[in-house]
C-alpha cells in the first residue's frame, strides 16, 4: 500500500464523534477521527514499513501520524529520526502515545529520553517520562539501572510541582511506573509519592485537577499488580 491508499481508508474509518473527542484533547486539522483499534485491518496489510510511516507522520494529519507509529520500525530509526518526530508532536497525544512509545522499542530509547527529560521543553520532557513508563512496563528489571531510576525519582520530587502542565502527568506517572513495575525500587517509589503528594495539573478553562500517585500504587498493591510488565509495547 502507498501513501495516497493508506489515507484513503483510514478517511473511510472516520467517525465525528472520534474526531471531536481527540479535539477536545489537542487534535487540530488535519484529522479524519478514527478510533485506533480499527486501524488493525490497515495494518495487516502494510506490515511495518518505516518508509511509508516518514511518509504518514509529514502529512500532519493526526490520524495517519499515529498509524506511523503503529508501522514503524523503531529499531532502524535514528536519533536525528525522532527529534524530527518529537519536532512535530504537537500535543501529548502524540508525544506520550506515539514518539515515546515507538521510541521505547528503540535500543537508544533512555539516552533519546535522558536528553529529551533535560531539554526544558515541555513535551519533549513528557515524552522522555512516558518512554521510561513504556520501558520499565515491558523490559525485565535488570535491564536498567537501579542507581539511575533512583537518581530520577529524587529529581521528580525536587522539580514536579514546578514542571510544566503536561510534563507533571508523565513525572507523575513516572513515581506510579517505578512503584509497579521496577521491584528493587518499590519502596523508594512509595516513600516518594508519599513524600510529593498531590500534584496540582492546571487545565485550560477548566478545573485543576489532582494526580496522587500514592493512591494508584496502592490499588496496584491491593490488587497483586506489583511486578507487572506487559508483553508487547505497542498493540
Amino acid at each position: 500500500m502507498n501513501l495516497e491508499a493508506v489515507m484513503q481508508e483510514l478517511e473511510a474509518l472516520s467517525k465525528e464523534r472520534t474526531k471531536k473527542i481527540y479535539q477536545s484533547n489537542g487534535a487540530h486539522e488535519p484529522l479524519f477521527g478514527v478510533a485506533t483499534g480499527q486501524m488493525k485491518p490497515i495494518l495487516k496489510k502494510t506490515k511495518l514499513n518505516q518508509p511509508l510511516a516518514e511518509q504518514l507522520y509529514a502529512t500532519g494529519n493526526y490520524d495517519a501520524m499515529y498509524f506511523a507509529g503503529v508501522i514503524a520500525e523503531p529499531k532502524v530509526m535514528t536519533e536525528a529520526d525522532f527529534e524530527r518526530w518529537i519536532e512535530g508532536a504537537y500535543f501529548y497525544m502524540l508525544s506520550d502515545y506515539v514518539v515515546a512509545v515507538t521510541l521505547a522499542e528503540a535500543d537508544i530509547a533512555q539516552e533519546v529520553s535522558d536528553k529529551w527529560i533535560a531539554s526544558g521543553e515541555e513535551l519533549k520532557m513528557s515524552a522522555g517520562w512516558s518512554c521510561y513508563c513504556w520501558l520499565l512496563g515491558n523490559r525485565k528489571d535488570h535491564e536498567f539501572s537501579e542507581s539511575k531510576l533512583a537518581d530520577m525519582l529524587e529529581l521528580v520530587k525536587n522539580t514536579i510541582h514546578d514542571a510544566p502542565e503536561r510534563t507533571k502527568f508523565a513525572m507523575n506517572n513516572f513515581i506510579y511506573t517505578v512503584g509497579v513495575s521496577y521491584v528493587p525500587l518499590h519502596d523508594k517509589a512509595v516513600e516518594i509519592a508519599g513524600i510529593v503528594g498531590p500534584v496540582e495539573v492546571k487545565k485550560d478553562q477548566k478545573k485543576s485537577s489532582f494526580l496522587i500517585a500514592s493512591e494508584r500504587i496502592q490499588k496496584a498493591v491491593d490488587k497483586g499488580d506489583i511486578g507487572f510488565k506487559r508483553k508487547h509495547v505497542r498493540c
